[in-house]
């Protein structure tokens, strides 16, 4: 899909965070030169890395803009109102401007942009750094089924992209961006599992990884349904299903789905209304 792209494509990121960097390592394998990208944070505090990628670092944001066609908005919440509007007025009909701030909804970001800027709402996770990541975007009013092929050829190395309602975002946000840690969470409790029955720390932790890392593969890739997968491992009387009895009694199922929906719930409220913005 890279194929598509511009080799003289320039991107920028106002943000240094490990959102922006996973994404601007993904993008690199593809077309997108290192000194195509630049990156821009208040501080020199995260840019080693990015220079360390051969990509450009600065202190401006308005600099980011002015020199790119992408824009990846990747700041906190709360700091979105103050750099758009610093950057408003660079802001053309050639750009994309993504965001990838939680909660902060199209129509905010569209109140606070120029009119008819082209805008994207992108949710990514932090595995897009090892090119494994799961994203999903939604489009705004003025952003074109282009710029939306354009986003989903950028981001085509930072693992699954796929385009959604706005709606969707913050169950994404919810389901894959804290379901991570939630998969962490759950690799540890593994490993201390087998630690508690008499194995090494360290032989517990690396088993338990390659069992995460084998179980989503195979996931992914037989198209199966987990469920079926899962009465694949089980026979009659077997191991797997006396520890399965048990996670179900200490109600692993319903954990996890309150864990989505409580995630879920404040990626909603961290939205920003829309705010009155002059546009220039």
């Amino acid at each position: 899909m890279d194929r598509d792209l511009d080799p003289q494509l320039k991107v920028g990121f106002i943000g240094a965070g490990n959102m922006a960097f996973g994404i601007a390592k993904g993008i690199l394998p593809g077309k997108v030169l290192p000194e195509n990208v630049t990156v821009s944070a208040p501080s020199s505090r995260n840019l080693e890395r990015f220079q360390e990628l051969g990509i450009a670092v600065t202190h401006s944001n308005e600099e980011v803009v002015c020199g790119s066609q992408v824009v990846f908005v990747a700041v906190k919440p709360h700091l979105v109102p103050s750099v758009l509007s610093e950057v408003c007025r660079h802001v053309t009909d050639g750009h994309v401007i993504v965001s990838v701030a939680a909660g902060v909804t199209l129509a905010t970001l569209e109140e606070l942009l120029p009119e008819n800027s082209a805008v994207i709402r992108l949710m990514p996770n932090l595995p897009c750094v090892v090119q494994e990541g799961a994203l999903l975007f939604a489009r705004g009013t003025h952003a074109t089924p282009e710029a939306g092929a354009l986003i989903r050829s950028l981001l085509h190395h930072c693992g699954l992209v796929e385009e959604g309602p706005e709606a969707w975002i913050d169950i994404h946000t919810g389901l894959s961006g804290s379901g991570v840690a939630f998969v962490y969470l759950f690799a540890e409790a593994l490993a201390e599992g087998a630690v508690k029955m008499g194995m090494p720390g360290v032989l517990a932790q690396s088993i338990s990884s390659q069992t995460v890392l084998g179980a989503g593969r195979l996931l992914r890739d037989s198209g199966k349904h987990p469920a079926q997968l899962r009465s694949e491992v089980c026979t009659p009387g077997g191991t797997t299903i006396h520890g399965l009895h048990a996670l179900e009694q200490g109600g692993l199922r319903a954990a996890v789905m309150s864990a989505v929906e409580s995630a879920t719930v404040r990626a909603r409220e961290l939205g920003l209304r829309p705010a009155a913005a002059t546009r220039k």
